[in-house]
């Protein structure tokens, strides 16, 4: 079996190869072949899956190639997680929404929004030689803004098209092992968006044990999100949010944290895969060890501004990884016929009422050979419902922007975004991304 994985030089690609070299199964992968643009990434990243690997007799064959047509050729599943732009064009999303005092997060307001303009057009190119040339492949899409991203790209690919996030089986996770559940036996309710998305109750034979979670602050203190959003509000939601809705609940801190901290996310980020990739130069045979290093610094560092100065991650949670945990059950799932269940960014369907029924939505599904399948989810009410709308709509007219070069359509998306607080801030925030993006001004310059 072949996997393709786009964006191979990326940091993130040893986490998925290392998953590889878990699976034990006869019908595992045995070539995978790493694509991106730099070739000076790909050399480093090769080096790092060649040192990981050593001693693994059936360990897959690692190639790479900068030519995308090249990479797709005979692939059975497509890993996408490409950073148009690289971390300079973070930074840069990052920076322009906070000289406007708005909130600089990557996915999540205005520096998504962007984010995304730079990056679906790329995805719908890749999406349109991946029908051309593996129109059978199974395309898993780990690129952010994920749900944006995974929606636009099911205009080419249909179903085919699976996005992935480990946040949402992670926050699961942790609250099953706060209750003392067996997860196996344990029926997850979770709905929203990619990055924006509610626990609502944890079943196990009918029964839901989340309000006894929710009624035990001491509980709710060993999550990171019961000291990330406080146990008096979660019991007041009466559900567990993703960790992203903490900069639309708590906006005003989460933004001054930011601002008062010496660099942005992007900025550290960059600082630290530069000398990452300097140091693989220079010192070829530590290559895994010191991406194991740089790993570790990168996870304890995860969203810092919403934690105390003095407070550290749950080893748990620094160890866990988790997005190549699931796009492995995908792959075992669908080549092996494995039936596996799993939180993923799919077509809702008739699972959410509410929302359209060919909107992204990231909700339980069970995946067996013929790919997920969704099942109808208790009614989403309120805040929760309104605010998916919200976004939601905001998502699409960032596609529109992106697939029809509408300026008012980009601004729109700026312009009604909850993180947003006036038009005349969106018109700014447009204006700042078209100066800081090349991309993003020749996009919108067609009409």
């Amino acid at each position: 079996m072949r996997l393709t994985i786009l964006g191979g030089g990326g940091f993130r690609v040893p986490l998925v190869h290392g998953a590889l070299l878990r699976d034990q199964s006869d019908e595992r992968v045995t070539e995978v072949v790493l694509h991106d643009r730099d070739e000076g990434r790909l050399r480093a990243m090769t080096l790092v899956l060649d040192q990981l690997g050593a001693g693994h007799a059936d360990a897959p064959r690692v190639t790479r190639t900068t030519d995308l047509d090249v990479a797709l050729s005979g692939a059975d599943f497509v890993f996408s997680a490409i950073r148009v732009g690289g971390l300079e064009g973070r930074t840069r999303d990052e920076r322009v929404a906070l000289d406007l005092g708005v909130i600089g997060q990557e996915t999540t307001g205005p520096g998504g929004l962007a984010y995304a303009l730079r990056t679906v057009p790329v995805a719908l190119d890749i999406a349109r030689r991946t029908r051309e040339v593996a129109p059978e492949a199974w395309f898993i899409n780990f690129t952010n803004p994920a749900g944006i991203v995974t929606e636009a790209m099911q205009s080419v690919l249909g179903d085919r098209v699976i996005g992935i996030c480990d946040s949402p089986i992670a926050l699961a996770r942790r609250a099953i092992g706060a209750l003392g559940l067996d997860a196996t036996t344990t029926d997850i309710d979770y709905v929203g968006l990619n990055h924006l998305g509610w626990l609502r109750a944890l079943r196990v034979d009918g029964t839901d044990h989340l309000p006894r979670l929710l009624a035990d602050p001491a509980a709710l203190e060993t999550l990171e999100e019961g000291r990330l959003f406080g146990p008096e509000w979660l019991a007041a939601l009466g559900a567990v949010p993703n960790e992203y809705l903490y900069y639309y609940y708590f906006s005003r801190e989460a933004r001054t944290a930011i601002t008062s901290a010496p660099q942005t996310r992007g900025e550290f980020l960059r600082e630290q895969q530069d000398a990452f990739y300097a140091s693989v130069a220079s010192d070829p045979e530590g290559a895994a060890s010191e991406w194991h290093r740089v790993r570790e610094q990168r996870d304890a560092t995860y969203m810092q501004e919403a934690r105390a100065e003095d407070e550290a991650r749950d080893e748990a949670d620094v160890a866990g990884g988790g997005y190549e945990g699931v796009a492995l059950a995908i792959m075992a799932a669908i080549s092996r016929g494995e039936r596996s269940s799993m939180i993923l960014n799919v077509r809702a369907g008739d699972a959410v009422p509410g929302m359209p029924s060919d909107a992204v939505v990231e909700i339980p599904c069970v995946v067996d050979r013929d790919g997920p399948h969704t099942a109808a989810l208790p009614p989403v009410e309120g805040h929760m419902l309104g605010l998916m709308q919200q976004v939601k709509a905001v998502e699409r007219f960032v596609i529109e922007a992106a697939t029809t070069g509408s300026a008012d359509a980009a601004l729109k998306a700026f312009a009604l975004h909850p993180l947003v607080d006036s038009v005349s801030t969106a018109r700014a925030l447009l204006e700042g991304y078209r100066r800081a993006h090349p991309e993003i001004e020749g996009l919108l310059a067609r009409r």
